[in-house]
Formats: C-alpha cells, sequence, structure tokens
C-alpha cells in the first residue's frame, strides 16, 4: 500500500498533546478523600464502568488515527513486471609487464587499470566476466564468472612480478579466446589493455584478432600511457631509481586489433581518460532489457472513513449512556 499525500501523516504528531491533555486531566479530576489506610479498599473490586472509563478516548484517538491515514489517500495497486535480461561474456585482458609500474597514470599504470576495471565490473551486475593477465606469459587468473565479488577480491591480488618480464600480446589475446569462445551468449568481448608492443610469445597479436573475428568476438584495446618523456621506476641495489625513457608502443597494432574484430581502440593518457574510456565501452556494450509493466492503483481511504464514523458513533454513545459522566 501507498499513500497518494504522505505528507498528511505528519498530522498524526497531533496525538502526542492529546494524549497528554488527556492524562492532565483525568489527574485534575480525580477525586481524593483522606483516610488512614487504603488497604481494606483494595478488596472491593472494580466496576465496569471504572474499568471502561479509558474506552471513549481510545476510541477518540483511534478515530483520529484513521481520519489522518485517509486524509494521506491510501492506494493499494495491482501491478505485475516481466523483464528479460540478457547479459554478455567480457574477458579482460591485463599487462603486468615492468613498464607498467610507470607513474604518469597515479599511483602507477597497473593500479590505475585495476581501480577503474573494478569500477567497471561493478557496473555490469548481469554479465559474465573473467580476467587474463599476460605479461612474457599468460594465464588466467578468473574464469567467466558472475561473482563479481570473487573477481574483484582476485583483481586485487594481481601486481608486478607475478609473471616473466615480457609483453606477449598476442598470447595474453589468444589465452583470453579460448576461455570465452565456448561461450554461448549472444556478445562476446575483450578488453585488451596494454602499454607495450608485442616482443614475446608464439602468437601474433593480429593473428589472435583473426581467431577471435572467427568466433565473433569483438576485441576494445585500450593503450594506456601519457605521451613523451615519463619516469619508469627500476629496482637498483641502491633502492628504486627512476629512469626517464619515452612513452610510445604499437598503436598501429592495437588499431589493427580493433578494426579486424569489429570493436574500437582506445588511448587512456591518464587517470580520467581511462574511466571515461571503459565507461564509452559500458554504454557501447550495454545490457539489452525488455520489460512490460501494469499497474492498476485504487483509492483506500473510504475503508479508514468509515471506520473513523464507527468510532466516533460508538464513543458518543457510550458517553451519553453506559460511560455517562455527571456532571
Amino acid at each position: 500500500m501507498t499513500f497518494h499525500n504522505p505528507e498528511y501523516l505528519f498530522l498524526l504528531l497531533l496525538l502526542l498533546p492529546m494524549i497528554f491533555w488527556y492524562v492532565r486531566e483525568m489527574h485534575k479530576s480525580d477525586a481524593s478523600l483522606q483516610i488512614s489506610s487504603l488497604q481494606k479498599l483494595a478488596q472491593f473490586p472494580k466496576s465496569k464502568r471504572i474499568k471502561l472509563r479509558h474506552v471513549p478516548f481510545i476510541l477518540r484517538t483511534l478515530a483520529v488515527l484513521f481520519i489522518v491515514i485517509a486524509l494521506a489517500r491510501p492506494q493499494a495497486s495491482n501491478s505485475w513486471r516481466s523483464e528479460n535480461t540478457e547479459g554478455i561474456d567480457i574477458m579482460m585482458a591485463l599487462d603486468l609487464s615492468s613498464t607498467m609500474l610507470t607513474e604518469d597514470l597515479k599511483p602507477n599504470r597497473i593500479e590505475a587499470s585495476k581501480a577503474v576495471a573494478s569500477e567497471f565490473i561493478l557496473s555490469r551486475p548481469n554479465d559474465n566476466i573473467g580476467l587474463v593477465v599476460f605479461a612474457g606469459e599468460s594465464f588466467t587468473q578468473c574464469p567467466l564468472t558472475n561473482d563479481h565479488a570473487v573477481l574483484i577480491n582476485l583483481f586485487n591480488g594481481v601486481k608486478y612480478g607475478l609473471i616473466e618480464d615480457g609483453t606477449a600480446i598476442g598470447l595474453g589475446m589468444a589465452n583470453a579466446i579460448n576461455r570465452i569462445k565456448d561461450s554461448k551468449a549472444k556478445s562476446k568481448v575483450i578488453i585488451l589493455l596494454t602499454d607495450g608492443s608485442n616482443n614475446r610469445g608464439d602468437i601474433a597479436p593480429v593473428t589472435a584478432a583473426e581467431i577471435a573475428k572467427t568466433f565473433g568476438i569483438r576485441v576494445y584495446a585500450i593503450g594506456v600511457g601519457s605521451h613523451g618523456i615519463v619516469n619508469m621506476p627500476v629496482q637498483t641495489p641502491m633502492g628504486i631509481q627512476y629512469q626517464q625513457m619515452q612513452s610510445e608502443f604499437d598503436e598501429k597494432t592495437l588499431q589493427e586489433i580493433a578494426s579486424v574484430t569489429g570493436g574500437k581502440y582506445f588511448r587512456a593518457i591518464d587517470n580520467s581518460k581511462l574511466r571515461k574510456i571503459y565507461q564509452e565501452i559500458d554504454q557501447l556494450e550495454k545490457t539489452k532489457i525488455n520489460v512490460r509493466e501494469y499497474s492498476k492503483k485504487n483509492e483506500q481511504f473510504f475503508v479508514f472513513c468509515l471506520l473513523a464514523f464507527l468510532l466516533l458513533f460508538i464513543e458518543v454513545l457510550l458517553r451519553n449512556t453506559l460511560l455517562r459522566k455527571i456532571p
């Protein structure tokens, strides 16, 4: 049940001063008689009139309650809703090479990618999502799952050093394709995020893209990293030192991967841009939802008005007959 005018329910606060006034008046109207002891009086049974003396006030209070509810216009609704949801399957392929430690994205490229990807995962509750990581080699961190809490926990466990260094983009794509190719979903997507050029592995990135195309898999390729000179942390005997390097990678290959598979290429130069890219992918791959809804509301205030009238009538009747007070 809902209310068309719920603001009128605040009038129920009027019941508080009503109750306070009644208790005060009852206390003032009590007759008093000084006697030495009440012990003997306790033995006398109370009459019905004494036991029922508060009934008229209770009836009036309930009547006010029902009048206020009637003013708020309670409505009962009969509705049905039919929803058909079609999720998609997404494999995320994340580069864990040493250059992903560069701090042009904050705190570095890996951590920024993990944070934004986690937001993306939480925004896709109807999808099966998995994670493949790659550097010199590749392995599956999480197969396709709709348990996104588990996926995000596994995502948070990803860090540099899990795999031998290098950038095997083709191998990472092949691993992701293998995990998603047998999916029954109508839409299959790989989100590839890297900051380098393919320099490891036996599978060329474009060859992997051709394989993805045969399975109807779209690849959204994200090249992460700012333009120009960047500072990359390097482990030395003296601790972490920063080495200046040119931020560049094989954009042409990433563009070709996206083009071959019917996907799209993006360049993320900072955290804000990376977040906007994932938001754009979210819009491009929106879940299809077909909803039919019917709703009919019936006014229920008449029932409460009738109850209030009956209670007031009974109160007046009792006050003037059985519970009449003189004066």
